[in-house]
């Protein structure tokens, strides 16, 4: 079943799907309709969830964040509950003091989290379900606002859970900013600045400064967050476009081809010849 709150004027869209039989997504690129952010909720099984061309395992009871690019397919999605909106119905960037969920849970996440629900959180999260139900079914004035209020308690929710689970509780809350911050401005800008040097300047940091901070949150540095988001969109691309090597090597920022290359398969471990002709395959 689709729940669906649509405003005309502004194109503000926010939708609840659950109960389906498949759960795909629109193509990545050209092909893609609408620009939605994603939480999904399994309150079933464990089973797989199919991102970008590569499964991973959806534990049960657990909740996955999914960017407006990431391509994903729910081969046994009946127990799956997901909440779709778009920027025109709530900008988490414009909110973020509210929910402080960019370039955590959203925009710049290295790692897929798949973010556990305890039998209180269950709890929490059946309610949530049911309030946002019901206004769905609800008709007034108010609506579209009303919602609002609902899908931002909803990601406060789940981004405490998964600060809880995936970051160190020693971190002060002004450095997991700065993280934040970083992942965020990677997202914003990677096609045209590959270093360093460049975000340090946005944060008025040091890029040594930067290293020592994600060394206490992660064993990923800021080079790899950068260089990983780079690879990660070359698949996307490769799969989901028809451009060429050359052309996917120069929206991403690179004047050489070649270089891409060795890029690609330092990152990836597969030439771009081999990647090119497994998205030829799948299109067949």
């Amino acid at each position: 079943m689709i729940h669906q709150y649509f405003h005309g004027q502004t194109n503000a869209l926010f939708r609840m799907v659950s109960g389906e039989s498949t759960f795909d997504r629109d193509f990545y690129g050209k092909d893609q309709k609408e620009k939605l952010l994603t939480i999904a909720w399994n309150r079933g099984e464990d089973q797989a969830i199919v991102i970008d061309n590569y499964s991973y395992n959806f534990p049960a009871n657990t909740i996955h964040c999914l960017m407006t690019s990431e391509n994903f397919y729910l081969p046994k999605a009946t127990d799956i509950v997901a909440w779709q909106f778009s920027r025109d119905f709530y900008c988490i960037v414009d909110h973020d003091k509210e929910v402080s969920c960019v370039g955590f849970i959203f925009y710049g996440q290295p790692e897929k989290m798949f973010i556990r629900l305890s039998e209180d959180d269950l709890d929490r999260m059946e309610k949530m379900l049911e309030m946002i139900k019901d206004e769905f079914e609800t008709t007034h004035q108010i609506q579209g606002e009303m919602m609002q209020v609902l899908l931002k308690r909803l990601i406060i929710i789940v981004t405490r859970l998964a600060k809880d689970q995936y970051i160190n509780n020693d971190l002060p809350v002004d450095k997991l900013d700065i993280i934040r911050k970083y992942n965020f401005l990677v997202e914003t800008h990677y096609k045209k600045e590959h270093q360093v040097s460049f975000y340090a300047g946005q944060l008025y940091k040091s890029p040594k400064t930067l290293s020592n901070l994600f060394a206490l949150y992660n064993h990923k540095t800021p080079i790899q967050i950068i260089q990983e988001r780079l690879a990660q969109e070359a698949k996307r691309l490769f799969f989901y476009t028809d451009k060429t090597a050359k052309e996917i090597a120069y929206e991403l920022g690179f004047e050489d081809a070649g270089h891409f290359g060795k890029f690609f398969k330092r990152l990836t471990g597969q030439s771009v010849m081999d990647v090119k002709k497994k998205a030829n395959l799948l299109v067949r």
